[in-house]
């Protein structure tokens, strides 16, 4: 006898019938396009060709928000080619989040929309104010932040470096935009080295970082209810702020812990520089990709460290990449409430659903999966160590940027494992979370229960 399962019926949702199609598109056409600006002769400074593994590489990483390099920026591309670039970072980074943010809301009224039939209640469409509200609302977060930083690097630039104001402004809009969207990308051929412990550099940057990395939904609850009390906000937003804030003080402990006396890095400052330095390193792989000490020379445990942290990455909806604190801090209660020997997940006053737990074990595990895939590829393609390779991946993956300084020297074929695991890790976490959550079915009968052995 074939049993069936009968499907739940579902409605369409405002032509968005197929979010994950429409994500990879996107996406894929902007690194097209960017890829083929970069091509021109005008975009470097040599005003030669550039080769097209560099160009589709350079221009996947700025849409991506990622911002590992294969050649020096500053060194090899012109003011077109760093605009260009500064382009593709902006509509990257307005990209995920808007498309992200919408995803959520379309995922929000879908499931909601079961609820709202079993109670015979009218539900509402995702209409083309909710579209224009998330639009609006991305652009103005991301403009407001990204202006103040901007003038605040641009008065640093002038005042404590003599920067003509022209060039101030540059500089100080390019690192803005860079520092908001989690790119990474800066106009020094060794990053922010130079201003290690300059705080009035490293600062307004790692806020911009923090505030690009937690996402549209939690700026704009907290915009919305900034008057009222904390225990009204969601459960969402409580995750993110709270496991954001948790990670930034045992990252930044840990680095400057392990770095504390490496002449290499911290060792080289005084107390005060190995503290600035050392807690904009905790900032970094949330994920932006800055790096104000070299990394290649970072203890093993220091990039174990960073390795973990690239890994969780930023919130959801935001600039950041990772599999989402919330994803991680939800599965690391699921394991407190395997522990406790407790039947369901509490958390925060909420109890916790379990089609969010399975997707959230799927989304970490499918990414862990891509992680090792890539690692192992280019162990096989290169000379380099474990743990140069793995930070790479790692870094790739979760569109952090930072870099052990190989990325350069990997052939042609690890530069593009590398440009398919930015890619993938820019737009998978995001299409694969809705994809699970919008295709949510129910059953309409069990098969007999048979425990296998665990452990």
């Amino acid at each position: 006898m074939i049993l069936r399962v009968s499907r739940a019926p579902s409605r369409p949702l405002s032509g968005l019938r197929h979010p994950a199609r429409a994500v990879v598109i996107a996406f894929a056409s902007a690194v097209v396009v960017g890829t083929s600006l970069l091509l021109l002769p005008v975009a470097r400074e040599s005003r030669e060709l550039t080769g097209l593994v560099e160009a589709l590489f350079t221009a996947t990483s700025a849409v991506s928000v990622t911002g590992l390099i294969v050649v020096d920026t500053p060194g090899h591309w012109s003011t077109f080619g760093e605009l260009v670039i500064l382009g593709l970072i902006q509509v990257g980074g307005l990209g995920v989040m808007t498309l992200a943010s919408l995803l959520g809301l379309v995922i929000t009224r879908r499931l909601g929309l079961r609820m709202r039939l079993t109670a015979q209640t009218e539900t509402k469409a995702l209409g083309l104010g909710d579209v224009r509200r998330v639009v609006i609302g991305v652009a103005l977060v991301s403009l407001t932040f990204e202006t103040i930083i901007a003038a605040v690097l641009t008065a640093r630039f002038v005042s404590g470096y003599g920067y003509e104001f022209g060039t101030a402004v540059y500089h100080g809009v390019f690192h803005a935009v860079s520092a908001f969207n989690n790119a990474g990308f800066a106009l020094y051929a060794d990053n922010l080295m130079p201003f290690a412990t300059d705080v009035w550099i490293c600062a307004p940057i790692a806020v911009a970082v923090i505030a690009g990395g937690l996402g549209f939904p939690v700026w704009i609850e907290v915009w919305r209810r900034a008057r009222g009390s904390l225990h009204r906000w969601s459960l969402h937003v409580k995750l993110t702020v709270l496991t954001t804030a948790v990670l930034l003080v045992v990252g930044g402990v840990a680095i400057t812990t392990a770095e504390w006396n490496n002449p290499g890095t911290l060792g080289q400052f005084g107390v005060g520089g190995r503290l600035i330095a050392g807690l904009f390193h905790a900032v970094m792989p949330r994920t932006a990709g800055f790096n104000s000490l070299d990394v290649g020379q970072f203890e093993s445990g220091t990039l174990l460290v960073n390795d973990i942290l690239m890994f969780v990455g930023g919130g959801s909806a935001g600039t950041a990449g990772g599999i989402k604190v919330s994803t991680f801090a939800l599965l690391a209660f699921v394991i407190v409430a395997e522990v406790r020997a407790q039947p369901t997940v509490h958390l925060m006053g909420r109890k916790v659903p379990s089609e969010a737990q399975r997707q959230a074990l799927t989304v970490v595990l499918l990414s862990a999966g891509a992680v090792m895939v890539a690692t192992l590829t280019l162990l096989a393609l290169t000379p380099f160590e474990l743990d140069e390779v793995l930070f790479e991946a790692v870094s790739a993956f979760a569109t952090v940027g930072l870099s052990t300084g190989i990325t350069a020297d990997l052939p042609p074929a690890g530069q593009l494992v590398l440009t398919v695991l930015m890619f993938a890790g820019r737009i998978g976490p995001i299409t694969l979370a809705s994809a699970l959550a919008l295709r949510e079915r129910t059953r309409r009968y069990e098969l007999p229960e048979e425990r296998p052995i665990i452990g």
